[in-house]
């Protein structure tokens, strides 16, 4: 690409797509300068522009970063594939051309021959890509752009809420959906894509990050420890808690509310 901005914003797609950044990653603006061999305002324009497609964040103090969709933002995304893309189809009811098809099936077979690599990267990229490929072959770069960013967001939304969709049923939904098309079956071609979305859709973990503090909660929970079998070190506490009571003493240093174990059990 001619422009500089076009191709780091391109190249930090293609890496999300193809699961090599990773939601909430940080992208620093001197390392991806050093690493295009540009200017920082570059690559601020490049960021900026990924920013308003949805697929990084800036914090002003933190930086860019990665997004991490939430759960709502997960539902959202794959309707709107789901709206676009069987959209798409019905649009195309007239049918698809030859050279069309023929590089939807050269898709398809790249496809199948990651699946049977080892290269993750390569095979994650592929299966998303087929739906921009099918909006490109039906006619319609815009949607295709649209669908690109998309993708890209629903492939953060897999890795972030665990999917356990297989990649091979990715590409057996593709090839049924390509061969739906070829017969001239547009009706099929719609239902088998809803149908797709919704499998990929219904994969996702999306309870996994329900507590944000379980983790910090579970590591500083009090130890469980095993009660002394002689109880008599405890009615001498409780007595003298009691007569410092009547008192109205005050309490010693070791059971004020500044002590840390204190303070962390009224904050958890």
């Amino acid at each position: 690409m001619s422009n500089p901005a076009s191709e780091i914003s391109a190249r930090i797609v293609e890496a999300v797509m193809a699961r090599k950044l990773a939601p909430g990653a940080r992208l620093g603006e001197q390392q991806l300068a050093m690493l295009f061999d540009c200017s920082r305002t570059i690559v601020r324009e490049a960021l900026t522009r990924l920013a308003a497609r949805g697929i990084v964040t800036v914090s002003a103090r933190r930086g860019w970063f990665v997004i991490e969709p939430s759960e709502d933002e997960a539902r959202e995304a794959f309707e709107a594939r789901r709206v676009i893309e069987v959209g798409l189809i019905r649009s195309a009811a007239g049918g698809i051309d030859k050279q069309a098809l023929r590089k939807l099936k050269t898709h398809l077979q790249q496809e199948k021959a990651a699946i049977k690599d080892t290269d993750v990267g390569a095979r994650s990229f592929l299966l998303g890509d087929f739906h921009v490929c099918l909006a490109e072959c039906l006619g319609n770069t815009l949607l295709a752009d649209t669908l690109r960013d998309f993708t890209a967001r629903t492939t953060l939304i897999a890795m972030l809420y665990q999917s356990t969709h297989d990649a091979a049923q990715s590409c057996d939904d593709h090839v049924k959906i390509v061969e739906a098309l070829a017969r001239g079956d547009a009706a099929e071609a719609e239902a088998l894509m809803a149908a797709h979305i919704g499998t990929v859709q219904s994969a996702l973990r999306l309870q996994v990050h329900t507590d944000p503090l379980a983790q910090l909660r579970d590591a500083l929970a009090p130890l469980q420890t095993a009660p002394r079998a002689d109880k008599t070190a405890a009615q001498d506490l409780h007595t003298s808690t009691a007569k410092r009571r009547s008192r109205k003493a005050p309490a010693p240093a070791s059971a004020t509310p500044d002590e840390p174990s204190t303070y962390l059990g009224a904050l958890l």
